[in-house]
């Protein structure tokens, strides 16, 4: 199942691929959604390569479960990431993130193919809600709020 998901933002498109390749950012947008355990740096940004195999409480409140995401593909110039997860559940989620400029800001155009067997449609509702709050706090963040 494929989740597509656009967001605009008033802030340059460098700022909000800055934000969006920022692991400190990545904690602050997913707050009291999904929590990672220490595995996964506080700081820095994501890079090609990176391959994080973690633990994730979903609403920081559930039981630990075992989780893994690979920076498949990242391109600066382009400001275009592709990341493979899995774990907790899911077989496959694979999401593709591409900022882009819109008028006199950005815009993020997200798709995430998810593989769940029978819980599939549950976790694209999931997926949805999801990243549209990370939107609502990167926002936020990009305009200091």
């Amino acid at each position: 199942m494929r989740v597509a998901l656009t967001h605009r933002f008033d802030a340059p498109p460098a700022r909000v691929w800055a934000s969006a390749t920022d692991l400190g950012h990545l904690r602050a947008v997913c707050a009291g959604l999904v929590a990672f355990d220490d595995r996964v740096p506080r700081t820095g940004r994501i890079r090609q390569g990176d391959v994080y195999v973690t633990g994730v409480r979903l609403f920081g409140r559930l039981p630990p479960q075992d989780y893994r995401m690979e920076v498949a593909e990242l391109d600066d110039s382009a400001m275009t990431f592709r990341s493979e997860e899995s774990g907790a559940g899911v077989r496959r989620w694979t999401h593709r993130l591409a900022v882009l400029p819109d008028g006199a800001g950005a815009r993020i155009e997200e798709s995430i193919e998810i593989e769940a067997g029978a819980a599939t449609p549950l976790m694209a509702l999931w997926a949805r809600l999801l990243y549209r709050l990370r939107a609502r706090r990167r926002r936020a963040l990009l305009t200091g709020g």
